[in-house]
């Protein structure tokens, strides 16, 4: 049972590697489409409850996003695994111009993640910590080194 945890600016790369890495593994819940922290929770609780692995796609910037879901998911007995995606607001700018629709987050929305990014850290309760960065090959991934 594994709670993974993306940390990321918006366009850095985390619905990509979901879908290329844990889709066929893990169950992926998301703001963006559950569209209320209400639903998120209950499904959170489910996934839980269900000894379901689960991954919370979402920015989660700051260590106190991040520990709504890893407290109760060691109490719950998960291992928690931490994957920060490189998170340069420029290059994530650059990307999100290109999404489409509703896809495409409002600049000021991204500029305001990044403002709020903090560094994830062991002892906020991670087993595992990963760094990942996008490249002309697809995705990077290495330990984290604080």
């Amino acid at each position: 049972m594994e709670l993974v945890l993306f940390i990321g600016l918006q366009a850095s790369g985390k619905s990509s590697f979901y879908r290329e890495r844990l889709f066929h593994t893990h169950v992926r819940l998301n703001l963006d489409m559950l569209r209320s922290r209400h639903r998120e929770r209950l499904l959170f609780e489910a996934c839980l409850r269900a000894e379901q692995s689960l991954v919370i796609d979402n920015t989660n910037p700051a260590r106190s996003d991040r520990a709504r879901y890893i407290a109760p998911a060691r109490e719950a007995g998960f291992s928690v695994v931490g994957y920060y995606f490189r998170s340069v607001a420029s290059e994530c700018l650059a990307r999100n111009a290109l999404r489409q629709g509703k896809q495409r987050i409002p600049d000021p929305g991204v500029l305001g993640t990044a403002k709020r990014l903090e560094l994830p850290h062991p002892d906020e309760g991670f087993d595992a910590l990963h760094y990942v960065q996008l490249t002309d090959d697809g995705f990077s991934v290495s330990e984290w080194e604080p």
